[in-house]
């Protein structure tokens, strides 16, 4: 064992040339031991068969040594050099892994691994270009919600900053106007908090959500969300249609019903036109469909893919028209994906609709 360890010891570190040296013993040692056992027994086979007297077995010994010693080295060479080749090619993509995860130890993000391999070392090399891609979106939207909770939370506090340096400078005296002011920026600050705090929640529930549900009627979920904006609608002049089929599912109540009250907000809120509000809950195919719909401005293309985004906004005027904080809907998202559901939006030049579905089997199932 430790003339083994020593021989290993003596060998170059890459592996590569580790591989192919042991490459290179293992073809000796075939080609040497084929070669003597074709060698003897050719020989012995001509000795014993024929009538050739010893000078011409000797020249028979000597011209089969000639060419097996010519067979062998040309088969080791060629031998070596194919297994080289193929193993250089093989350890290639493993190399550029190598090279690119130091990078990435570095804080670097390197650029995507050629991807020429086939098999299990093709697939690794797939598998990582798509982590590094991940790994830059996830950078890439971290560094996006600072900069816009950062934005979001500049403005309330700079008004507050402002009043307050007034208030104590003597160069603003308190009225009630003032202090309704006060009140609505710190209310703003308060509501993207307690949003920031019950989307991280609504993260960290997967594992637990099941044991809050209870089984309740969607539809009147949808009656009582919609009678809590009624006082809304009439100071609004708006009218709302409701119809909600009736179906009994064991559901997150208090998650269902913040998604509903989050979309008829901003239904109410986005609201242009004349025409009514539409809420439409329908059982398809084993879910149960919701869709709230309102007259207001088309939401362009680029917005739709990422409005469910945490924080998203094209600019700034946009994103409080179509969600305030860029919270509301993606808290809504959060929850509805807990629920094995999926949410969207559809929408023309005159309405935006907003929908959600929830598989009733599978999430009767979870209780």
């Amino acid at each position: 064992m430790q003339v083994v360890k020593r021989i290993l010891s003596l060998l170059p570190k890459g592996f590569l040339w580790r591989l192919s040296a042991l490459n290179i013993v293992m073809i000796a040692s075939v080609i040497l031991l084929s070669g003597l056992a074709i060698y003897y027994t050719a020989c012995s086979l001509v000795g014993a068969i024929s009538d050739f007297n010893s000078q011409q077995q000797s020249l028979f010994n000597q011209t089969l040594f000639n060419y097996l010693l010519i067979f062998a080295i040309m088969t080791f060479i060629l031998g070596s050099l194919l297994h080289f080749y193929s193993t250089k090619k093989l350890i290639k993509p493993i190399r550029n892994l190598i090279e690119a995860t130091m990078q990435l130890k570095k804080g670097k993000y390197p650029k995507p691994t050629a991807e020429t391999a086939h098999g299990e070392v093709g697939e690794l090399v797939t598998h990582f270009n798509g982590l590094i891609r991940q790994l830059e979106a996830n950078e890439e939207t971290r560094r996006k919600m600072i900069s816009d909770l950062s934005h979001e939370l500049r403005t309330p506090l700079t008004n507050l900053n402002g009043y307050l340096q007034a208030l104590r400078d003597g160069d603003m005296q308190g009225s009630q106007s003032l202090y309704e002011a006060l009140h609505k920026e710190t209310r703003h600050l308060m509501d993207l908090t307690e949003q920031m705090e019950m989307l991280k929640e609504w993260g960290d529930m997967s594992s637990r959500i099941y044991t809050e549900y209870n089984n309740v009627d969607v539809a009147e979920l949808i009656n009582q969300c919609t009678a809590v904006f009624q006082w809304k609608l009439e100071r609004e002049h708006l009218d709302i249609y409701v119809h909600a089929e009736s179906c009994e599912m064991s559901v997150h109540a208090k998650g269902i019903r913040q998604v509903i009250n989050n979309l008829i907000e901003n239904a109410i809120h986005y609201h242009k036109g004349e025409n009514a509000i539409c809420l439409e809950g329908k059982v398809e195919y084993g879910y149960y469909h919701l869709s709230v719909s309102g007259p207001s401005e088309r939401i362009p293309a680029e917005d739709q893919e990422r409005i469910f985004e945490r924080f998203y906004r094209s600019n700034d005027a946009r994103n409080r028209q179509y969600g305030g904080s860029g919270l509301g809907l993606a808290i809504a998202k959060e929850i509805i994906e807990q629920h094995n559901g999926r949410i969207g939006l559809t929408t023309n030049e005159r309405y935006n609709t907003f929908w959600f579905t929830l598989p009733i089997s599978s999430i009767e199932g979870a209780n």
